[in-house]
């Protein structure tokens, strides 16, 4: 029973050095970018040695590919669950971005387009892992404009796509532009991609709270 307990402590121990680990690397991609990170200062910042470091990494480039698949898999757990309580496309999406933008105050947005910007046109494996995510992204957007045009509820235009990438792009520029503005981050990222989408938002997707008619939009602000 005692091996048994210990087993337990010994992985919640190992959890938690790892979690730090990839939230202090997260910090410093986000600060310095992959070329100019130092793994001894990661470890510092996060309250272990370098051999703690790399008793769970074997170097950078697989710490940093650790960190962009940690923080697709807490994006899909803290934000996807908010797409997927909205019934209507329109809604979803500015889900989305409110989640996103609350999300991206650990840095995931920022964390991303650096590495993006830094490792463009290169055959690297950082490089394919972020485009990888980033396109998962991408995707989702895709299918909810899709799903919103099918429904009428926004506007023709743009291929879907390009409207996708303008989206992403909408959103990742504000929440990196707003870092430390809360809760403006969140409302102006919901205002930016609603203007991206062609929607009012202050007019777009009506729903009623008490005697007052809200939108969607300043529902989802109230809610940052």
């Amino acid at each position: 029973m005692h091996v048994g307990v210990e087993r337990v402590t010994q992985a919640d121990r190992r959890a938690r050095t790892r979690g730090a680990l990839l939230e202090s690397a997260a910090r410093g991609l986000s600060r310095y970018g992959y070329g100019n990170l130092v793994l001894e200062q990661v470890a510092r910042e996060a309250g272990y040695t370098r051999g703690a470091l790399y008793h769970q990494f074997k170097d950078k480039q697989d710490l940093t590919l650790a960190v962009i698949r940690w923080i697709g898999e807490t994006w899909t757990r803290e934000v996807e669950p908010l797409i997927e309580r909205e019934r209507e496309p329109v809604a979803a999406l500015l889900a989305l971005a409110r989640g996103h933008a609350v999300y991206c105050r650990r840095n995931g947005a920022r964390v991303a387009t650096a590495l993006r910007l830094e490792f463009s046109g290169q055959d690297h494996p950082v490089g394919h892992e972020i485009e990888r995510s980033y396109e998962l992204l991408v995707t989702r957007c895709e299918n909810l404009i899709g799903a919103a045009r099918e429904a009428g509820a926004i506007p023709h235009g743009p291929p879907t796509r390009t409207l996708a990438l303008a989206f992403v792009g909408a959103l990742d520029g504000t929440v990196i532009a707003l870092a430390g503005q809360e809760p403006h981050d969140a409302q102006l990222a919901v205002r930016a991609v609603a203007g991206v989408l062609g929607l009012d938002p202050r007019s777009s997707t009506r729903t009623r709270t008490g005697t007052r008619t809200r939108t969607r939009t300043e529902q989802t602000e109230a809610d940052a």
